[in-house]
């Protein structure tokens, strides 16, 4: 939703952290400020993080297009890896101390493979790659290592990165978190940001991605729908409700041999099509049969890129004739991923809130700041932090968001809850979502849509009936209502004596 006070919000912010940067300035907190004015023109930062083999690199990849990211249990998995839009591909290391250095990045059997030249995991606060991506403009992806490693410093990264450390803003603006199931570790990590509201990891800046998905159910070709079932009933799991946004289930390995999937492979996958059912009974019978119409090698290659699921559901496909090229096939793998699905979130609810997650990040910052090194200004510095929070309308909305999918605002009836996180922009930020419209309903139907919206928040709010909290919900969304019409308030028509007058007639 664009209204006045949502453009008016950077201005407001910057303008601020000026005034905190002078109120800082030659103090060891300075660099705080600066960094915070920095990132305000910076893509987005979005953190992959889960357990160990949860599949995040392979995820990346499949969201990059490109294998970039290292999948195996090399050096290069143990740092924080960001991937960044660049003129050109190349990969820095950023020792802890010290200046950056650039490091040697090739192109093995087209994957990407980063020499560190010497330099230790231990030693290195993160790598960068570079690389020209359109993918990247709005966004940087960050890998971060597995949580739950052997190695507690290599885990401790990760906890670092999302968390707030020496009063530095988290890494991250927002989390993608991968579990290929609801496990007590993956909640705990979860519940581990939670102590301070709004900073690391909230309702607001996370989504669960049950990850692997085509693993469930043995590998059935239909074990992303299977996964779906599942996301959906976490979706409703009241401690999943308080930690992310939403769940969504993905196979990034499908989504990944969409993106790398090569006419030779196509070829292979249709010989294979002819070949009897047995032979994809299990991935050491399909590795290893020797009455195969395809090399051994070239099936160990399949597997390593697809997974047997993959190779089973390609099959099917191809024995279906519902594709007939690697084209083809490439795209039905992508859309059975859930890959799009994950992308569309990624957008409408990191991408086209990227302003907002940043001045939701950086005015807490500040707060936390004002409380752990006070300054002359403290006094009046807090009350511009507080004005700004209490008249940015959409930072109300995402307090409220983030209120209800924790608990702490409850509404009576739990159709009410899901109808007002819709409406605060959960399914997405723009008006057509907020309402439950289509992405083509036209501009009257949106205005018809949120005045009797409006009404009825009014008629709720205003109920002799109506608790504290059902009157908190119903005066914010009220003022949502308003922001939606007059976003998409119809055009003031000219007279046409007026017209005529202007056009020298």
């Amino acid at each position: 939703m664009t209204t006045s006070g949502s453009e008016a919000l950077p201005a407001r912010l910057r303008a601020l952290l000026a005034t905190v940067a002078a109120a800082y300035a030659g103090t060891p907190s300075a660099d705080v400020v600066a960094a915070l004015l920095i990132r305000l023109d910076e893509p987005l930062r979005v953190a992959i993080a889960g357990r160990l083999k949860a599949g995040k690199s392979t995820l990346l990849n499949a969201l990059i297009g490109e294998r970039l990211a290292a999948t195996d249990a090399g050096e290069c998995t143990r740092v924080i890896a960001w991937y960044e839009n660049g003129p050109a591909e190349r990969a820095w290391a950023h020792p802890r101390d010290g200046a950056r250095r650039q490091i040697r990045m090739d192109r093995v059997d087209e994957r990407t493979v980063l020499q560190l030249g010497g330099l230790r995991a231990e030693d290195l606060d993160r790598i960068v790659v570079e690389v020209p991506s359109a993918r990247l403009e709005r966004l940087t992806l960050i890998d971060t290592p597995g949580i739950g490693s052997l190695s507690a410093d290599v885990s401790a990264r990760t906890v670092d990165a999302l968390n707030v450390v020496d009063g530095q803003a988290p890494v991250a603006d927002a989390v993608l978190y991968l579990m290929r199931h609801l496990h007590a570790s993956d909640v705990g990590f979860l519940e581990a940001f939670h102590d301070h509201q709004f900073l690391g990891v909230t309702p607001v800046n996370a989504i669960g991605l049950l990850s692997r998905a085509d693993e469930v159910g043995g590998g059935r070709t239909d074990a992303v729908e299977i996964a779906a079932r599942i996301a959906a009933n976490y979706r409703q799991d009241p401690r999943v409700r308080g930690l992310v946004q939403t769940v969504l289930p993905v196979a990034g390995l499908l989504a990944e041999a969409g993106a790398g999937l090569r006419e030779r492979d196509h070829a292979a996958l249709r010989a294979l099509a002819g070949a009897d059912e047995s032979l994809l009974l299990s991935a050491d019978r399909f590795a290893g049969d020797d009455g195969a119409p395809v090399d051994a090698a070239v099936r160990r290659e399949l597997l390593a890129a697809m997974g047997l699921t993959g190779v089973r559901l390609s099959v099917a496909l191809i024995r279906a004739g519902l594709v007939r090229d690697a084209g083809e096939l490439a795209r039905e793998l992508r859309r059975r991923s859930g890959l799009d699905e994950v992308r569309h979130a990624l957008l409408s609810q990191f991408a086209d809130r990227c302003d907002l997650l940043k001045a939701q990040a950086a005015l807490h910052t500040v707060e936390r700041l004002l409380d752990a090194s006070p300054v002359p200004q403290g006094d009046r510095l807090r009350a511009q932090v507080e004005g700004i929070l209490a008249g940015a309308h959409e930072l109300v909305e995402l307090r409220l968001l983030n209120d209800l999918r924790t608990g702490v605002v409850q509404l009576p009836d739990p159709a009410l809850v899901e109808e007002a996180e819709v409406l605060l922009g959960r399914a997405g930020s723009g008006a057509r979502s907020r309402l439950g419209l289509p992405a083509d309903a036209p501009d009257d139907a949106v205005r018809a849509g949120a005045l009797a919206t409006l009404r009825l928040w009014q008629r709720r709010g205003e109920s002799p009936v109506a608790d504290a909290a059902v009157q908190r919900v119903a005066a914010v969304l009220r003022r949502t209502c308003e922001g939606l019409l007059g976003a998409t308030a119809a055009p003031v028509r000219r007279p046409l004596r007026t017209l005529r007058t202007s056009s020298g007639a």
